[in-house]
């Protein structure tokens, strides 16, 4: 059933269809990466919805997701899109860990990528030169938290 869960999750995904995706998370689900820390379907649910918003408005052309190795708890997958904020395009690299409940629904995701890397990438020379940094880790973060409370607000 989890990796069912997980294959449905990368399926709408790669549709960027946010509200089936969120429908993959229990209601008091939590999320990790590297730009946020989430609690609830409500808020997991906003920020990929947000995501998929901002990629069908800006960078369909770039778009494209790659998934392997699903296992019945993980899944290794590839992004490839336009990093909305600069119009940088961006390949990430993100491994993934799922915990479930018993009605197979997502309580913990969690993804993890090299951060440095995608900061080169998506900011160009303060990636460079920051991305390894706290401090540039924070920044991101706090955007991310701003960015998707906005979102969220005018929805």
């Amino acid at each position: 059933m989890s990796r069912a869960t997980i294959e449905r999750f990368y399926a709408a995904f790669a549709a960027l269809d946010a509200d089936t995706m969120q429908r993959c998370y229990a209601s008091d689900a939590r999320f990790d990466d590297e730009a946020f820390s989430l609690q609830g379907a409500e808020q997991i649910g906003g920020m990929w919805r947000m995501l998929c918003t901002a990629t069908r408005a800006k960078g369909m052309q770039q778009w494209q997701l790659r998934v392997s190795n699903i296992t019945e708890r993980s899944a290794h997958w590839d992004a490839n899109y336009l990093f909305s904020a600069t119009g940088r395009v961006v390949l990430n690299r993100i491994d993934a860990e799922f915990e479930f409940n018993a009605q197979g629904l997502i309580t913990r995701h969690r993804d993890r990528f090299d951060f440095w890397a995608w900061s080169r990438q998506a900011l160009g020379l303060p990636g460079w030169l920051l991305g390894w940094s706290p401090f540039l880790r924070n920044k991101v973060r706090a955007t991310a938290a701003k960015n998707l409370a906005r979102f969220m607000a005018q929805r």
